[in-house]
Order: structure tokens, then sequence, then C-alpha cells
């Protein structure tokens, strides 16, 4: 396995100062979903995969989403970053109404605004993690030399410099969603959208990738994570429990020292 490399802390936090700015307390809102719903017609059956959810998310927030496979958690995280419509419901980010916009403006928006992290990476292979970044940023609208240097900045800041010229098949799963994570957030966007983002990886490159979010929480960035894992959502400030797409609890995670006895409990509710 191709080792990975450390995560450089002090220049996680020069990077975030520049990038993002100065991390701030929750305060405003920066998504907020009303009465979101999400039917399917399969073999002329309708299936709900959202029902009713109401959620709203503060900025600065780390939220993670916990259920088993199938109950809807990727269905409502693709709907909030407008990679599905709702049947019902409205979505909001920072206060404007989104789930109207047509693809057009939505593509728009999405590329400035909302950073997204999949599980299988969905990095362009015959590109190199470099230009994966880059090439982000490009289409956001920034110049060359302005995408260049936020790469370079976040490169160096997760470890990523010595591969920043390999295509994904060079690189370790870890690797290579670090990479994944620099193209999110090359773009400096208001909510950071992770679909799974571990579930591709081994039990070391998971811890690497849940201390970046945390380190990326600390600095301000807003985060809505789902995951089928309780270790993974004990990671966040609040675990939304969701079934059979319904949310039917949740948990807050108050202090780091009440984080074992929560994931007990947590992963209680996996099985």
């Amino acid at each position: 396995m191709t080792a990975i490399a450390p995560v450089r802390t002090d220049i996680l936090v020069a990077a975030r100062s520049r990038l993002k700015g100065k991390g701030v307390q929750p305060m405003a809102d920066i998504i907020e979903a009303r009465g979101l719903a999400r039917a399917f017609v399969t073999d002329g059956v309708v299936i709900e995969a959202v029902r009713g959810v109401e959620l709203s998310v503060a900025e600065g927030e780390f939220v993670a989403i916990m259920g088993p496979s199938g109950c809807g958690k990727s269905t409502l995280l693709h709907i909030l970053g407008g990679l599905d419509r709702p049947s019902r419901g409205e979505v909001f980010l920072r206060g404007k109404r989104v789930d109207s916009l047509n693809e057009g403006r939505w593509a728009r928006l999405r590329r400035k605004e909302v950073g997204f992290v999949f599980q299988f990476f969905n990095l362009i292979n015959n590109l190199s993690a470099a230009d994966n970044v880059e090439l982000a940023g490009l289409l956001s609208g920034a110049p060359l030399s302005e995408a260049r240097r936020r790469r370079r900045e976040l490169f160096a800041a997760l470890g990523l410099e010595e591969v920043a010229g390999k295509v994904p098949s060079r690189l370790s799963g870890g690797q290579q969603q670090r990479v994944a994570l620099a193209r999110a957030l090359v773009n400096r966007p208001a909510i950071l959208l992770a679909d799974e983002p571990t579930g591709n990886l081994d039990s070391e490159s998971t811890r690497e990738v849940l201390n970046l979010l945390r380190q990326y929480r600390a600095e301000g960035q807003t985060i809505v994570l789902v995951t089928h894992d309780a270790r993974v959502a004990s990671a966040a400030d609040r675990v939304i429990h969701m079934r059979d797409g319904s949310f039917v609890g949740e948990t807050r995670i108050e202090d780091s020292r009440d984080r074992s006895r929560l994931l007990s409990s947590l992963i209680d509710l996996e099985v």
C-alpha cells in the first residue's frame, strides 16, 4: 500500500485562513430544507426515497446524516446540492430558494457555493491530480494563476505535493480522496457535501479523511456528511438518524469526553 503523507496542520490552518477567511462560530443557516420529499416510480410502484425532511445547517456546523443503505440519505444529499430535484418541498442556500433553478443556473451556483466529495472519488482518470483540482477552479471562473495558487496551498496542507503530477490510478485510495477533497474546496464553497467519503477506504485512510474534515470544520467550513457508519458519524457535531426516507432522531456531540458513550449508542442504531 502506498504510504500516506502526514497532514501539515500548520499549513492547513494558514491555507484555510487565506482561502476561506478566519473561522467563525455558527451563525446564519447556510442551507435549509423544508418539507423535502422525493419519489421514484419503478415498475409502476411508487417508492418514496425522502419523506417530509426538515433540515437547517448553520454556518460552521458539521452535520452527519446516518442510516442504513437505501434509507434515502444519498438522495437527500444530492437534492441539497442540486444533483437531483425534489418531488415536493423547498431548498434554500444562503436564504435564497434554489430548488426551482434551471440546470444552467444550478450548475453555475454549484461551482461557486457547493463542494462535493463522493465515495468513489469521481476524479478524471486521464488528468493529473493537480489538473483535476485546477480544472474545478477554472470552471468556477477563477483565472489559471489563481486556480493554481489555491491548488498549491491545498496540496501543501493535505500532503499531496509529491503526487501532484500523478494520475489517479497511481494513487492510493486515501490519496485519491484527499485530491477529491482539495477539488471540492478549491472554490471556497459555502458548504461541503460528503457522500459516504470513507466508504471505499481502509481504516487508516478513513481516519486521515475524518481528521481532515474535523480540521476544516475547526476553521469554519460547513459540512454535511452522509454515512452508514457510526464511527464516521461520530466525528460530527450533530448526528441525524434517518430511516425509510425520514429523520427519526438526533444526537448532539458536545464534548469529546462523551464521544465513546455516544458512539456506542450510534452503533446500536446501525443494525
